[in-house]
């Protein structure tokens, strides 16, 4: 069977560097940090007091205020990327066949906010006065069905969790759903909202996250030497992948075309990456071969970047054992540096960079880029963007589990 091809026609961005495509994108390629002193709970009590928290997003611009209050944060914002991204990709789904429109979301950890307001509520209110809302407001597939209700999508629907890499399976999964013909229009992406006490708590007690308090915007350091941990953020990002026949006979406007797809596993550790970075190459070399490229082919890496020790040493390696000594012509660039670890929808909003950096022939940099580590020495676009042709990108996810993602995005020239 003739395989569809698929191309990116929507964005909608809800994220710490800001709302909509336009400020977000400008944001990341002037190097603003959106990391600042935690103010959703009282951080007082745990070590990490920093975060990378949404302030733009009007939740009411988006959905009604009952409604909303029937959804967890980790919907809500999921909702209004995705109508964000309708709205972008122009898509008129009163002329749709809804049946052909599906919604594929990951996230790590949804609704935990609801979990622990009602599990407060529980302790100290006895069970009669936990919410009848609680379960459909917790449960992590709740963001696909909803944004299936306020699109009218009636297509696949299907939520993914593998952690940190949940974002990009999702893009991943929709973009195989589109090519074997199971839908014509995705809406996907990823989604979390995990700013709150027992979640930042449970990171804590890892030793996961930086303790750079004193110096917000410095704290996420990907590849630096000084580097401490990774710092938690939010939001969601949800792309519109189409069919490129259906894209053209709308006269679509393509951000690029989405080419390759690799995912593995590390089986190896619950937190800890391998220590050769063996599945993280294994997952680069499934989507380059899926995409039909070779490593040399391939302009930007967006790199999944925590800002931890094993991580960004591990993930170096693996760079190094796909591209040779062809890695010292690739960018590589870590946008946690700003945006801090959106967790399950990292992988949605790294997509969206690719995206971006195709079509505007620019790559953002990794801030804080400072003291070089020798265990790091890749060019990672230290501090300051670059102007580049961008034909072919692609983008790493690595999830405790030993989850591995890749996807790969090209220039479409027709």
């Amino acid at each position: 069977m003739l395989k569809k091809r698929v191309v990116i026609t929507g964005l909608g961005i809800v994220s710490p560097v800001g709302t909509g495509k336009e400020k977000f994108w400008t944001n990341l390629i002037n190097g603003q940090s959106g990391i600042g002193p935690i103010t959703k709970f009282d951080a007082s009590e745990v070590s990490s007091k920093i975060a990378g928290e949404v302030d733009d997003f009007e939740v009411t611009d988006f959905i009604d205020k009952k409604e909303a209050r029937r959804m967890d944060l980790f919907t809500q914002y999921a909702v209004g990327a995705s109508l964000m991204a309708l709205e972008d990709s122009k898509l008129d789904m009163n002329t749709m066949d809804p049946h052909k429109v599906g919604v594929v979301l990951g996230s790590g950890v949804g609704g935990i906010g609801t979990l622990e307001e009602q599990c407060n509520v529980l302790a100290e209110k006895g069970s009669r006065r936990v919410s009848p809302l609680m379960v459909p407001m917790m449960i992590i597939n709740m963001a696909a069905g909803q944004v299936g209700i306020s699109i009218g999508a009636k297509g696949p629907n299907l939520s993914v969790v593998s952690a940190c890499a949940s974002g990009t399976h999702a893009v991943g999964d929709a973009f195989k759903l589109i090519q074997r013909g199971d839908a014509e229009v995705v809406f996907t992406g990823g989604s979390e909202a995990s700013i709150t006490p027992l979640a930042v708590s449970g990171f804590c007690s890892m030793k996961a996250l930086s303790k750079r308090n004193d110096d917000p915007t410095k704290a996420s350091r990907p590849f630096d030497k000084d580097r401490d941990g990774f710092v938690i953020a939010e939001g969601s990002v949800v792309l519109v992948l189409e069919s490129l026949e259906h894209a053209l006979e709308r006269k679509a406007e393509i951000y690029a075309e989405v080419l390759g797809y690799g995912l593995t596993c590390d089986a190896h550790h619950i937190t800890a990456p391998s220590p050769d970075g063996e599945g993280a190459a294994r997952s680069m070399e499934m989507a380059i071969k899926d995409a039909g490229l070779t490593p040399e082919q391939i302009d930007y890496i967006n790199a999944h970047g925590t800002s931890t020790d094993l991580n960004d040493k591990y993930e170096t390696m693996s760079m190094k054992k796909v591209f040779g000594e062809t890695i010292k012509n690739v960018a590589v660039s870590s946008t946690k540096s700003m945006t801090g670890h959106l967790l399950g929808a990292a992988g949605a909003l790294e997509a969206a960079v690719l995206a971006l950096a195709i079509t505007n022939g620019e790559i953002p940099p990794t801030i804080n880029y400072e003291n070089p580590d020798p265990d790091c020495d890749l060019n990672y676009v230290p501090n300051k963007a670059i102007k580049k042709d961008v034909n072919y990108a692609l983008s790493n996810s690595l999830g405790f589990g030993g989850h591995n993602a890749t996807i790969l995005f090209g220039k479409y020239n027709g």
